[in-house]
């Protein structure tokens, strides 16, 4: 994927670009561009709301058992 994008000249941008506009018309892009936007923030809103919920639960759970080695006594 990052090969495709360091690929990209100003052309292909160019092209896409006009594409973009020939499907949508230049009064449905704002619109787009919108809906997009606020689907971005609503995604790190989801994002931030499970990482805080996860920090919660972190905050009211007992720590593990501490881990601890056998040690050998070698009778001699």
């Amino acid at each position: 994927m990052e090969l495709m994008l360091a690929t990209m000249s100003a052309t292909h941008v160019i092209l896409v670009a006009l594409v973009v506009l020939l499907l949508f018309g230049a009064q449905k892009i704002p619109q787009l561009m919108r809906s997009v936007g606020s689907g971005l923030n609503e995604f790190k809103k989801g994002l931030k709301e499970g990482q805080d919920a996860l920090l919660a639960e972190g905050e009211h759970t007992p720590p593990p058992p501490a881990v601890t080695t056998p040690t050998s006594s070698k009778s001699e």
